[in-house]
């Protein structure tokens, strides 16, 4: 089995755009979470998220190629620059830069894991207003004249597949390419995945990772309606999400992305790469207790971060980071508790615990951005804070409200989603 090692890490969060910022005000304690602007959140129980900084996605794509930016929804944007800004991390010229690439793009594979894209409703209400019998929607207006309505090419906004589909034509790769819908669990999938396929030398480098937006009335409506959102702090959106504290009361929803530029450990190592750490171990599970409520035993969670390890050829005692999925919802957050007992033990109160959700809010697939702070905080040498973890219920977490300066030689990303897909990785400085 080959080694693997990331090369390359690109970050789009309400944080900011690029690694190098995304870290720095991490470190700080700086929060993306506010007031909603991308539409009037004044009927929402929680009016409050984390949006990306403004940016032009025209600057992220080549101008041959802008056209092709009218069929991207916000989350295949989020995807287009986060892989724009690993690549270029990574140093490797690929179609987007050079007609003369560096790279071999039959031995580059791309895996992105992607949520359920939500249609933007200016498009849908003139479509739907055709389709009206009175106060009614009449599906046979709608088949014969609503969609009439839509563009040709609105369903390519939203198929979750267009995420890894523009990254690879954009950028040239042609190697094994897969897209993974699995909630909160895509982006750590999708990562395990494209780590299987470079230790098995069916590629020599991939893209991976996810990303994700929330930021929209149908994103935000599916969470309050399943009761995961915080309706409470509005008005004090900094203390909102308080991962696995007693006074936790809901997570908050955002937008982002975090892709991973992994690549064989010779082939880096030959080309000069700067490598941030060995991807050293995956593991994933599946439990099926319920479609919209976590196990409590917090079971399935547990073994796939036990597996983890095993896989690292690691123990609990080697980690010197956690970074947990940590959402701020009380049943959640006491069934992940169970599940990182079970698996780290004793440990668990040793290791340092970065609650990260408190800065980015909640970016469901796009929390490859867990699996990339990992990374960066084994090559700075860094521990973000636990801003809102103060008091915690149910167990002992090693927890700061500030960064810590101190050396990181493995770290664990550990996530789940609602159907009950757990997936942790294990990074490991070289």
């Amino acid at each position: 089995m080959k080694r693997v090692v990331v090369t390359g890490v690109g970050i789009v969060s309400p944080l900011g755009i690029g690694a190098k910022t995304y870290w720095e005000n991490l470190l700080s304690g700086q929060i993306g979470i506010k007031r909603i602007t991308a539409f009037d959140p004044g009927g929402f129980s929680c009016q409050i998220g984390g949006e990306v900084p403004a940016y032009k996605i025209g600057d992220y794509v080549p101008k041959s190629y802008r056209k092709a930016t009218k069929v991207m929804a916000r989350d295949i944007e989020l995807a287009v620059i986060a892989a724009d800004e690993a690549f270029r991390d990574a140093g490797l010229k690929s179609k987007a830069y050079t007609e003369t690439p560096d790279i071999d793009g039959s031995r580059f594979g791309c895996n992105i894991g992607a949520g359920l894209i939500s249609a933007e409703l200016d498009e849908l209400t003139a479509a739907m207003n055709t389709a009206r019998d009175g106060n009614v929607l009449d599906l046979k207006k709608w088949g014969g004249e609503g969609m009439a309505q839509l563009t040709p090419l609105w369903l390519l906004k939203y198929l979750p597949n267009m995420l890894a589909c523009h990254v690879t034509i954009i950028h040239g790769l042609m190697g094994p390419s897969n897209t993974i819908t699995c909630a909160d669990a895509s982006s750590h999938l999708a990562i395990g995945e494209a780590f299987r396929k470079l230790q098995r030398g069916k590629a020599d480098y991939a893209i991976c990772g996810g990303a994700e937006s929330r930021m929209n009335p149908m994103g935000i409506v599916r969470q309050q309606l399943l009761n995961r959102i915080n309706p409470s702090y509005n008005d004090c959106p900094q203390e909102a999400v308080r991962p696995f504290d007693t006074d936790a009361a809901g997570t908050v929803y955002g937008e982002g992305g975090g892709l991973l530029i992994l690549e064989e450990y010779e082939h880096a190592k030959a080309r000069g790469a700067k490598i941030y750490a060995e991807l050293v171990g995956f593991a994933a599970s599946q439990d099926s207790y319920s479609v919209t409520e976590p196990d409590p035993s917090g079971h399935s969670y547990g073994k796939a971060i036990e597996n983890a390890l095993k896989d690292a050829k690691l123990s609990a005692h080697d980690l010197d980071l956690l970074i947990p999925h940590g959402l701020g919802i009380p049943a959640y957050d006491k069934a992940e508790l169970n599940g990182l007992t079970k698996a780290l033990k004793d440990d668990l109160a040793r290791i340092p615990c970065a609650t990260i959700k408190t800065q980015t809010s909640h970016m469901a697939a796009g929390s490859g951005v867990d699996a990339a702070t990992a990374v960066l905080a084994i090559a700075n040498g860094a521990i973000p804070p636990a801003v809102n973890t103060k008091n915690v219920a149910g167990a002992k977490l090693n927890v700061s409200a500030t960064a810590r300066q101190q050396s990181v030689k493995t770290a664990i990303s550990s996530t789940y989603s609602l159907g009950g897909q757990n997936a942790a990785l294990v990074f490991k400085a070289i």
